[in-house]
């Protein structure tokens, strides 16, 4: 079989691919380095559709990230696909809480899901950081609640999380928080697309 072997002609051949097929979807530079960057990692253009951004959300990420932001994420998945490398020369980091003895116990204590107790573990280090909440759509619930209730505020939310309970709908009220946000309607999405946008967002920087 012939076929390319080089990663950066791989990316290069994709990315060329990704534009035949969406040369009818009428698209920025930074929404096209973000669109085709979720396109690539889940193989289906469908998602350009799918994917909606605030209009300001792609300066903020950049702004924020060049400023020395972390990133702080719902499960690990989402932290291992960031470029944590990345973030740190540029004076951030990715946080993940999911595994804190503190966050497993409160989770115990209240009934809830590690990654709601993991928003309410970060809370007011929230503020004006990036979250990328690619799994859970009970932590996005969670944080949209500190939001509306105790004014936490963070710089930007990247809200992918998958599946068929309280995903879709954790998606909209994002959409409707007044926070930036980037985000996938409906059902699809996941970590791999959450770690995507962001490193698309570094990649700008």
């Amino acid at each position: 079989m012939d076929y390319i072997t080089d990663p950066v002609l791989i990316e290069q051949k994709s990315m060329e691919i990704i534009r035949g097929l969406l040369k009818d979807t009428v698209l920025t530079v930074q929404e096209e380095a973000v669109i085709f960057r979720v396109v690539h990692t889940t193989g289906d253009p469908n998602y350009a559709a799918l994917v909606k951004m605030h209009p300001e959300a792609i300066s903020i990420g950049i702004q924020t990230l060049a400023g020395g932001c972390s990133v702080f994420t719902d499960i690990k998945m989402v932290k291992s696909g960031i470029n944590a490398r990345k973030i740190e020369t540029l004076g951030g980091e990715v946080k993940c809480a999911i595994d804190v003895p503190e966050v497993i116990e409160l989770a115990q204590t209240k009934g809830i899901t590690r990654a709601m107790a993991a928003m309410l573990h970060f809370k007011e280090d929230l503020n004006g950081n990036i979250v990328a909440i690619g799994n859970a759509p009970t932590a996005l619930y969670q944080l949209l609640q500190l939001v509306d209730s105790e004014g936490i505020k963070p710089a930007l939310i990247v809200g992918t999380p998958v599946g068929f309970v309280g995903a879709s709908e954790s998606k909209e009220l994002l959409m409707q928080s007044g926070i930036p946000y980037i985000t996938v309607r409906g059902n699809k999405g996941g970590s791999t697309v959450a770690a995507a946008i962001v490193n698309a967002l570094l990649k700008l920087v």
